[in-house]
Order: C-alpha cells, then sequence, then structure tokens
C-alpha cells in the first residue's frame, strides 16, 4: 500500500471527515471489508434542528452483525426512515441559503431504495464531494488488515465516542445558531446548506 489515509465510509459523515478528506486528497483508500461496527457514523448522521442536535440512524437488516462485512449489510426497509430523515432535513434547512440550491440533488436518495448501505454512503459521499469541489485520489481496500503499514489509520478515529479534531474546524453560520448556539461537527450537509460554494474553506 502507498503512503495515504485510510478511512471508513460513513452515511452523510461529520465535518471532521470531510476534511481528512480535504488535507489527505492525494492517496485516500476507503474500508469495503471491515466487519460491520454499530453505533457508528457508518449508519448514522446529526444535523441541527430548531430543538438542537438531531441523530438520524439508517435500519439495517437484522442479519448484520459484528461478523458481517460492511460492504454486505442490507438496508432495512421496514419502518419508512427516508421519508423521516428527508423531512427532518428539509424542516432543518429550508430556510438555510443553500437548500433550495442543493435540495434536487439530496431528494433521490431518500425517494429511491438502495439494497447496501455501503452503496448508498458511497453515492451520498460522491455526491457531497461534488458540491464541495473536492477531487481526491480515492481507491478501496480487497481485504481487511487490521494493522496497515505506511498509512495513517482513521477507521476508529472519526466516530461518535472518539476523540474528535472538530476543534480545529472554522465556526460558520448556522439558521438556529442564534437559538442553540453553534453545534460543531455536524453532518456535511449542515455546512453545505448554509454555506453553499464557500463550505469547502470551512474544512
Amino acid at each position: 500500500m502507498q503512503k495515504g489515509i485510510l478511512l471508513p465510509v460513513f452515511y452523510l459523515g461529520p465535518l471532521e471527515y470531510y476534511s481528512k478528506i480535504k488535507h489527505h486528497s492525494d492517496n485516500i483508500i476507503f474500508e469495503t471489508c471491515e466487519h460491520y461496527p454499530k453505533q457508528t457514523n457508518r449508519n448514522r448522521t446529526s444535523i441541527h434542528s430548531a430543538n438542537g442536535k438531531l441523530n438520524l440512524t439508517v435500519p439495517v437488516k437484522s442479519g448484520a452483525n459484528p461478523h458481517t462485512k460492511i460492504k454486505d449489510v442490507r438496508i432495512s426497509y421496514d419502518a419508512n426512515w427516508q421519508r423521516l430523515h428527508w423531512r427532518s432535513i428539509q424542516t432543518s434547512y429550508r430556510s438555510s441559503s443553500f437548500f433550495e440550491y442543493y435540495e434536487d440533488d439530496f431528494a433521490p436518495f431518500f425517494h429511491t431504495h438502495t439494497e447496501f448501505l455501503f452503496d448508498l454512503n458511497v453515492g451520498l459521499m460522491e455526491l457531497c464531494l461534488k458540491l464541495l469541489k473536492l477531487n481526491p485520489n480515492i481507491s478501496y481496500t480487497t481485504e481487511y488488515v487490521k494493522t496497515v503499514e505506511d498509512l495513517e489509520d482513521y477507521r476508529h478515529a472519526v466516530s461518535p465516542n472518539a476523540h474528535s479534531d472538530s476543534h480545529n474546524l472554522k465556526p460558520y453560520f448556522q439558521v438556529f445558531e442564534e437559538k442553540n448556539g453553534f453545534i460543531p461537527n455536524l453532518s456535511i450537509i449542515d455546512l453545505l446548506f448554509n454555506q453553499g460554494p464557500q463550505s469547502k474553506q470551512f474544512l
């Protein structure tokens, strides 16, 4: 493996995640073969609602367990989570400066069924990178390696329970900041809907 950074693939990952992508753009390797870890950003994200931080979780089928490879985890549609997520996003950001500008780009992901969590995450990530005007050199793992050499391993560093580097990120205007204060390290869509084409400079 060449020198670079090793990352998991997140569901609408936080700013810290995209900051790492921006600053290691020469060689980014995404993990496809890790065993599925529960309660991580792989199937959850956080947005800024009128009542503060709101967590959104993509449900996975009950067969997913710690021995299931991340690329094989299937999304559950037993409950209409897509409608809940999209309505929550609309309610939280419809008054933001750039929601209407990007709305049509994100809407299809919440109106069509994607079988695998990994495919949903990659599709959303590719869209966010396009909107951020980031064009990193990306590849994907073909096998799981517990300890890697010549790579910065962030598979477990960027998570809801891990120490965060988000304090190094620039604050920016948020729609409900006057009511709730600034909430750092939310989903990348919080930055995009509030700052639009200027988002890249905040990473």
